[in-house]
């Protein structure tokens, strides 16, 4: 059975596994709130389509929403997020590194071909 950080993490990453829902987050990251037929808007996709969606980010804990009337608005809960930034955080020194001597490597590789067409 997974402890409740681990199943929290599990959420947001399976949650940002779409496309779809990734795009919702970037919208609600430029606007504060936005309605939820204003967010199905651009999407090729029907209404309810965009509603399961919604519910994956609710259930991981990346949005909230609330009703005003007949209107139901989306924001961002970003905690979630930065929680997910902490955890790959603690495994960037696996990666950096190798990302640096990749770099290095294009980089010589670049020179090197530069000095060839001279």
């Amino acid at each position: 059975m997974l402890n409740h950080p681990t199943a929290d993490l599990s959420r947001t990453f399976a949650a940002l596994a779409d496309p779809t829902r990734r795009a919702i987050l970037a919208r609600l990251e430029r606007e504060e709130k936005v309605s939820i037929s204003a967010l199905a808007e651009p999407f090729a996709i029907k209404l309810p389509a965009v509603m399961k969606h919604l519910d994956v980010l609710a259930d991981a804990g990346l949005i909230t929403r609330s009703k005003q009337g007949r209107t139901v608005d989306v924001r961002l809960f970003p905690e979630p997020l930065r929680q997910a930034t902490a955890w790959l955080e603690r495994y960037e020194r696996f990666w950096s590194p190798r990302l640096d001597r990749l770099a290095a490597h294009a980089e010589n590789k670049e020179a090197e071909m530069r000095r060839k067409n001279k």
